[in-house]
């Protein structure tokens, strides 16, 4: 089996799970190949010995990979995505963080969860991204046009609001007053959407969101579209750029451009551990059921 191995070091308490991580495949004789820069930072704070193979950008990632574990938050693994990218590598996620959405394995689970990937004894859920063109062309976009999250645009340099003019499959929608605008996958849902009022979609949900961010007019409410919608926007404002980011990253887009949203002809790949289903995370991380006033 051959496995590689992606993560951000934040605190000591990363520490104690890199070594369970490491020390289970190493007993189950499994190749484990390293991201280079995380490579660097178990080197410096000495958790892993030299010696092993280590890898620095999605061309290096072929089907030859069984999986890719995340070890970190679902910012990690949503970095971990644009290394994946089209090839189909099943991404696992080690949960280093706080809440997790989509690092579903805890650090108490570890040996136990790791035996069901040994084993092969998982599902996949395939997640749906949204791709993003510009006209005219931006090169940070066109270096990597995607997003496992959300698309999002949102002003920049003032506080006024700006106006995004939205169309459906050709069709006007709305002229948005509003901070900003998020195109939210169901992956994307719980996040950045959710806090914004948008609903909670189920991974295997074959739709997208359309989630106003303050907007002037209150009756502008979350839409909910089928996925297969080409979505059109114009942003116009009193400053000469706005904000558009993919996930966790970020590029200035000038005004009056044409952003054309799709979804991509390719899924990313979430392994699902026995027990650990989409509808028990969200009981889990919301606390549904559970009285916390007190």
């Amino acid at each position: 089996m051959k496995v590689a191995i992606y993560g951000q070091y934040y605190q000591n308490s990363t520490e104690p799970i890199i070594n369970d991580i490491f020390d289970f495949f190493n007993k189950n004789n499994v190749e484990l190949i390293i991201e280079d820069k995380f490579m660097q930072i178990l080197d410096e704070k000495k958790l892993v010995a030299a010696g092993y193979k280590t890898f620095s950008n999605h061309y290096e990632l072929d089907s030859s990979f069984d999986m890719l574990i995340s070890i970190g938050g679902d910012g990690t693994i949503l970095r971990a995505a644009t290394l994946v990218r089209d090839s189909g590598i099943p991404i696992l996620g080690i949960n280093a963080g706080r809440l997790g959405f989509l690092a579903t394995v805890q650090k108490e689970n570890i040996a136990s969860f790791m035996q069901f990937v040994i084993d092969k004894k998982y599902t996949l859920s395939k997640r749906a991204l949204l791709s993003l063109h510009c006209t005219p062309s931006n090169a940070a976009i066109d270096e990597m046009n995607f997003a496992m999250n959300e698309i999002t645009v949102s002003r920049k340099d003032t506080t006024s609001m700006i106006t995004i003019d939205t169309y459906l499959n050709g069709e006007f929608l709305n002229s948005y007053w509003a901070d900003g605008l998020i195109i939210s996958t169901p992956t994307g849902s719980t996040g950045y959407s959710l806090s914004c009022g948008g609903p909670i979609l189920t991974p295997d949900v074959k739709s997208l969101v359309i989630t106003p961010i303050a907007p002037h007019n209150l009756t502008a409410r979350p839409l909910v579209v089928p996925d297969e919608t080409e979505i059109k926007l114009k942003v116009s404002g009193r400053e000469e750029n706005y904000l558009v980011s993919l996930d966790s990253r970020v590029t200035s887009i000038k005004n009056e451009s044409i952003l054309t949203l799709k979804k991509t002809p390719f899924y990313i790949n979430m392994v699902e551990i026995p027990g650990e289903t989409f509808l028990k995370t969200l009981r889990n991380k919301l606390l549904w059921g559970q009285d916390k006033r007190n």
